[in-house]
């Protein structure tokens, strides 16, 4: 090396330094199909609560409830009304007449949400309204102040608010409906009252929770935390969960530890498997679906039968002639003769698969009796699930 300067060394590394890079870059293109973790699995801790209410929409131009037919709107409005100091038990009420209240703009709806993880006190959240009742519309109403329990019997939530809902109109021969005018959405509607939270900076180990539960893909997702932390920390317990205990560096920052699994990418597994959905005729074959050597023929006796009469008439200025209809038949059988037998070679691709069943001439009707009939003779070395 005499006579080469230092910066041309420099210069050189650089270089060497960049072709290694791009290289990389250019052989790491299959990793396009591996997928985050964060897209695969859920973490400890990290999950939505459902939330329910039972209330009252007011302000409807006519289309609430009919108080004779819902008792249970009736009731609740003269419990509302008694709380604000209205005393809506008169006379004729106790006497069982409703004479009292006969309003159609009030409306018992069944109010739901959901309380996002993490979701602090004083943050809003969107609220779905729905009437139980034989309210026509919920247009133009507004929810009253309804607390929302969890499954535990607690207020977390306080929702109030317009609602926003789809709308009927209807004439006397015609009629137009857009959405669901019985049940309407209240963006922001709700206003947390009570956290669920976990101090995460105590934790002392995580679990990951995969999706679509399956070995393979599970000891992958704790290979893949192994080599980044660069300790055996993570270990599959399932096949849905992976245990991973907090490293010494990340403890009381469990939130950092989390960030930085979540960005890991691996190679889902997937089993091989045939989704059909015979109502739609919607078939999904996953990538690793093989099949032993089979042949397969398909074909159907299709009869055609058409029928063009023809009208025959007598010559002009006959006496004696009669104007008939002469039947006129064309019948077609079609006995798949052209249908020719297909073999299929063992551990073909799904591709092949494609191919050869396609090259058949077959629908998809067709095309889930064929698949079927392969399972049955134990052919297909895949799963079958008819939705």
């Amino acid at each position: 090396m005499t006579g080469v300067s230092a910066r041309t060394l420099d210069r050189l590394r650089r270089t060497i330094v960049g072709l290694a890079t791009m290289a990389v870059l250019l052989t790491g293109a299959p990793a396009m199909a591996t997928s985050r973790i964060k897209d695969i699995a859920d973490f400890e801790g990290i999950r939505d609560n459902i939330l329910i209410g039972y209330g009252l929409v007011v302000g409807l131009n006519g289309t609430g409830d009919g108080l004779d037919n819902s008792e249970f709107t009736k009731q609740s409005m003269i419990a509302m009304l008694e709380r604000l100091g209205v005393n809506a038990r008169s006379a004729n009420l106790q006497a069982g007449s409703n004479t009292g209240l006969k309003a159609k703009d009030v409306a018992a709806v069944i109010v739901t949400a959901t309380l996002p993880a993490y979701a602090r006190q004083g943050t809003r959240i969107d609220v779905t309204a729905s009437a139980i009742g034989d309210s026509t519309s919920l247009l133009g109403g507004t929810l009253l102040v309804t607390p929302l329990v969890g499954a535990d019997g607690e207020v977390y939530a306080v929702g109030q608010g317009q609602v926003s809902s789809g709308y009927s109109a209807s004439g006397a021969a015609a009629s137009v409906t857009k959405g669901i005018p019985t049940t309407g959405r209240i963006s922001n509607g709700a206003l947390v009252e009570r956290e669920v939270g976990t101090d995460m900076s105590k934790m002392e180990s995580v679990q990951i929770t995969l999706r679509n539960p399956d070995f393979t893909t599970a000891r992958r997702v704790a290979q893949a935390v192994n080599a980044y932390l660069g300790t055996e920390t993570a270990r599959p317990t399932d096949p849905s969960t992976v245990q991973v205990t907090v490293p010494q560096r990340y403890q009381g920052n469990t939130v950092s530890l989390l960030t930085d699994i979540e960005q890991l990418r691996v190679q889902p597994d997937e089993v091989a498997k045939v989704v059909i959905d015979d109502r739609t005729g919607t078939i999904v074959m996953g990538e690793n679906v093989r099949i032993s050597t089979v042949a397969i023929a398909q074909g159907n006796l299709t009869i055609r039968i058409t029928e063009t009469p023809q009208v025959s008439q007598p010559s002009p200025f006959s006496s004696t002639g009669q104007t008939a209809v002469v039947a006129r038949t064309d019948v077609q059988t079609d006995e798949g003769a052209e249908k020719k037998l297909a073999l299929m070679q063992q551990g073909i691709t799904l591709q092949e698969l494609v191919n050869g069943l396609n090259a058949l001439g077959i629908g998809p009707r067709d095309l889930i009796s064929i698949l079927q009939a392969i399972k049955a003779a134990g052919a297909l070395q895949a799963e079958i699930q008819v939705m």
